[in-house]
């Protein structure tokens, strides 16, 4: 290959991913793996291949010009395809905090845009310097933070109503096809674009970085104290010291003796589960690597028994003292991962 080959590639391909490996690396807790981070931008390699199916078929069917197709078609089909594969790992409860969501959002918006890249390189057979630089760090970092925005507005949605329903998930998605759709219009020179991506996007990134770290901390600190302290109750037998065997001595009214039996002992492993996911991000946050937990299997097998045995009232019931929420759900992949 050429030299003006080598430097069009490295201009379409590195600068998406330059950004997406710093973003990794400013992870301070190492919520995403980096196994994690490829998988990702296969998923965004492979929605990229599925545009270009569904394009190519409304194309010919619709007929429309190039420049409505790059403002108002591409937009919505290059979202919807690039949100849902946020939505599963969303729905999935991939997400523990902004930051993963941002970096998962990213990364399928860099696999996207550098297989995007690929093929207009293989079609243009254009190697003009100009025209990467403007592709490299504007229209392949758009793609990246235009997902990633999608991620963190659904993920914070989803934490606010309690779950990732439409409400939780359409105005990401609507923002993302949005401001998509105002990138292709050149409101202002190509380079100028480019230029005010590059401006706003380390601010954005800065903003969510900063308030993950603190939801961490926070939840660090309070869940972690809050968890040992009960599960110390639990283990000592004196559980009815504390609210929550206030609250399991109510239940007593209402379920048998046998039943209330298997919420304390589901309690006390989902707490074991909760402090040990506390106990990785903290050693990771260290710079230490946690050792695997090799009863996790066994662990996890007896959460479902006693689900199982206790039956949907039951965990109804006993929901308030378990706090069923995505990141709850979340903390058992984290285990899972080591």
């Amino acid at each position: 290959m050429t030299l003006a080959v080598v430097l069009s590639l490295c201009l379409g391909l590195l600068p998406v991913l330059v950004f997406l490996l710093i973003f990794v690396l400013l992870d301070s807790y190492k919520l995403v793996p980096w196994r994690r981070v490829l998988w990702q931008l296969v998923l965004g390699a492979v929605a990229a291949a599925g545009c270009l199916l569904v394009d190519a078929v409304l194309q010919q069917a619709l007929g429309l010009p190039p420049v409505a197709r790059a403002r108002y078609l591409a937009p919505v089909i290059e979202e919807l395809l690039k949100g849902a594969a946020v939505i599963v790992l969303l729905v999935n409860r991939r997400f523990g905090f902004l930051v993963d969501a941002a970096i998962a959002g990213f990364a399928l918006g860099a696999g996207f845009a550098a297989t995007e890249n690929l093929r207009y390189f293989w079609v243009l057979r254009d190697t003009s310097l100009v025209l990467w630089m403007i592709r490299g760090f504007g229209t392949a970092v758009m793609h990246g933070s235009v997902t990633a925005i999608m991620a963190v507005t659904s993920k914070q949605l989803s934490d606010r109503r309690g779950g990732p329903g439409l409400a939780a998930i359409a105005p990401g998605w609507g923002l993302a096809i949005v401001l998509h759709s105002a990138f292709n219009h050149f409101f202002l020179s190509p380079n100028a674009s480019t230029a005010l991506l590059l401006l706003l996007l380390p601010g954005f990134f800065l903003a969510v970085f900063s308030v993950s770290e603190t939801r961490t901390r926070e939840w660090l600190g309070t869940g972690f104290d809050t968890d040992q302290e009960l599960l110390h109750l639990i283990n000592e037998g004196r559980a009815s010291d504390s609210r929550i065997g206030t609250y399991l001595g109510e239940l007593k009214q209402r379920f048998a003796g046998t039943v209330v039996a298997d919420m304390l002992c589901l309690l006390r492993i989902r707490l074991e589960l909760s402090i040990r996911a506390k106990g990785i991000l903290i050693m990771r946050k260290a710079g230490f690597k946690a050792v695997p937990d090799h009863d996790f299997n066994e662990r996890v097998a007896e959460v479902h028994f006693l689900e199982h045995a206790i039956g949907p009232t039951a965990l109804r019931a006993l929901s308030p003292i378990l706090n069923l929420r995505d990141r709850d759900f979340w903390q058992v992949q984290l285990l899972h991962e080591g």
